[in-house]
């Protein structure tokens, strides 16, 4: 999901950025591979915190893990919004359609299409779940060429292929297609990850007129508020709300991480990382966070892995990669002086 750019917080617009030293490189891929691995775990966590305990089949639904991630992190986001506006002072008002636009689409982004991928956990494995996530920018490009006028190339539609073949592949014969209801837990965590790419589409132009440190937290913030909202109706409609933050210990430290560990730690690491070795360097450093879900699903969570999941893994993310690459190298192209 897209983060706060500390860049953007703490270099004035229009300031000159110094190109990288080797060190300050190697401390962006330290930066960008840590990011990637904590983001990565958000599913685990979420996993945990599913697992079966005394009386019911799961101890916290989705919505109040969600509302215990916001709790923890909204805080901070409202904290940086004022420092933000702070440093606004005697500048021209903040563009009110972007304002709103930002409302809106932070409710589609930090609400909705949690809410699909927090529920399809219940009904998946945390591997196949990060599969399908990882596949969005092909997302990107589809919706990109039928909606927003970008083009698709052959090679870019290529490798989607080849991404969604290595899914298929799983479905045939891999051992983490396996759950509850696959079929609806792929079909919730395929909805998120499509929804999540028309996001990124449309908050482009919005972050060009805002920033991304305002554009994020102002997104961040409506989403805050349509979740804990979703939280205190379904507890008042159950006659609950006396005892709906009533949760195990552990409940509270996982929703606790999800908040810190796997959205406001990794969101500066990534940001620090595109500032030091720039998106593209990133974007394939990202790719290690697959095989991090694999390692902590088998050795926490006790999910199969098998000969099939890896072929149809290595699809997955060989295309995606493959997509990542070349799309980048697409646009240093376009941007080269003539």
């Amino acid at each position: 999901m897209r983060h706060i750019n500390l860049r953007t917080l703490l270099v004035p617009d229009g300031a000159k950025q110094a190109r990288p030293s080797s060190s300050g490189f190697g401390l962006g891929v330290i930066f960008a591979a840590i990011g990637a691995a904590l983001f990565s775990l958000k599913a685990i966590l979420i996993k945990l915190a599913y697992l079966p305990g005394q009386g019911a089949p799961f101890d916290v639904d989705a919505i109040t893990l969600m509302a215990l991630r916001m709790m923890f992190a909204g805080p901070i986001y409202l904290a940086i919004f004022f420092t933000l506006m702070r440093r606004r002072k005697g500048k021209t008002p903040l563009p009110r359609k972007a304002v709103l636009g930002a409302l809106a689409l932070g409710c589609l982004g930090y609400y909705i299409c949690p809410f699909l991928d927090f529920n399809g956990l219940k009904f998946i494995t945390a591997q196949l779940e990060r599969l399908i996530l990882f596949t969005y920018p092909a997302f990107v490009l589809i919706l990109g060429a039928l909606f927003f006028g970008a083009a698709l190339s052959w090679r870019g539609a290529m490798f989607a292929v080849l991404a969604y073949a290595g899914i298929g592949v799983i479905y045939l014969g891999g051992d983490i297609a396996s759950g509850d209801n696959v079929a609806l837990g792929s079909t919730l965590v395929l909805a998120c990850a499509v929804l999540f790419a028309l996001f990124q589409l449309l908050a482009k132009p919005l972050i060009a007129q805002l920033g991304a440190g305002l554009f994020t937290c102002l997104s961040m913030m409506a989403a805050s508020t349509a979740v804990l909202s979703h939280f205190v109706i379904d507890n008042i409609a159950a006659g609950t709300l006396d005892t709906a933050l009533s949760l195990p210990p552990r409940i509270w430290i996982l929703g606790a991480a999800i908040a810190i560990m796997s959205t406001l730690i990794p969101s500066f690491l990534v940001n620090i990382a595109i500032g030091k070795i720039g998106p593209q360097t990133v974007s394939m450093i990202g790719m290690i966070s697959p095989i991090v879900t694999i390692v902590f699903a088998i050795n926490l969570l006790g999910e199969p892995f098998g000969l099939v999941d890896a072929l149809g893994t290595a699809l997955t993310v060989g295309g995606i990669a493959a997509y990542s690459w070349y799309s980048g190298r697409e646009k240093r192209a376009l941007n080269k002086p003539v």
